[in-house]
């Protein structure tokens, strides 16, 4: 469930000497109460793992930032890091520019098109280990095996992206083995499946094995 916040921005410069009227313009930020509860343990982790690289400036890519509310989260308590937002959707790029200039964030780049289904090559113009992290919020339940961003099918993309010992992380809601649990994720896995049947909760050991297809190996699982 997504809110909608409007703010007004003034117009630079449209003041003039012979009027006294300013021109505002709308601009509409999503609200994700998810986003909002969920934040602060993601943003944890990421400063854990890229500690010991805080005293260089890295570059992160967002795969489906979806209303905006993590990357300039992440972006207010990880300065170390220049962020470069994406969606496939305009509301939320739209959204993802209220969110920059309502909190005036300097490391938070203007959000791009980028469809993560397609090869990298396809991905912004983003270049070749260019990237220090990628990281995708519940973002592989919403994809098929074929289109995940590490596989053959997509050329490896977040692989070729990396740098060399480059971050990969995702969160989202898993089967383990086979197993889904507890019930309320069996059901959530169903209602995927239901919208699309290549949707779904992914298989860790099938990603583990995806990734490394791609030169990528999983380094740790954290959760609850």
């Amino acid at each position: 469930l997504l809110k909608v916040m409007r703010i007004y921005l003034p117009q630079e410069n449209v003041h003039n000497r012979k009027s006294s009227h300013c021109l505002c313009l709308l601009q509409i930020m999503l609200v994700s109460p998810q986003a909002e509860r969920n934040w602060e343990s993601l943003c944890s982790v990421l400063e854990e793992v890229l500690e010991e690289q805080s005293h260089r400036q890295l570059f992160g890519l967002e795969l489906g930032s979806g209303t905006g509310q993590h990357v300039i989260r992440f972006a207010q308590k990880i300065p170390f890091v220049t962020w470069q937002p994406s969606d496939i959707k305009q509301e939320s790029r739209d959204s993802i520019k209220a969110y920059i200039a309502a909190t005036n964030a300097k490391t938070v780049l203007q959000p791009v098109h980028l469809d993560a289904s397609e090869p990298w090559e396809k991905w912004a113009g983003l270049h070749n280990n260019s990237c220090d992290v990628i990281i995708a919020i519940n973002l592989l339940q919403y994809s098929s095996f074929k289109t995940i961003p590490f596989t053959a099918d997509t050329s490896g993309s977040a692989g070729q992206l990396l740098k060399q010992n480059g971050l990969l992380m995702t969160y989202g809601v898993y089967a383990i083995n086979g197993i889904i649990t507890p019930s309320c994720n069996e059901r959530l896995d169903a209602e995927l499946r239901q919208l699309n049947p290549d949707w779904g909760l992914p298989d860790i050991d099938v990603l583990r094995q995806l990734a490394y297809g791609s030169g990528l190996r999983m380094e740790r699982m954290v959760g609850p």
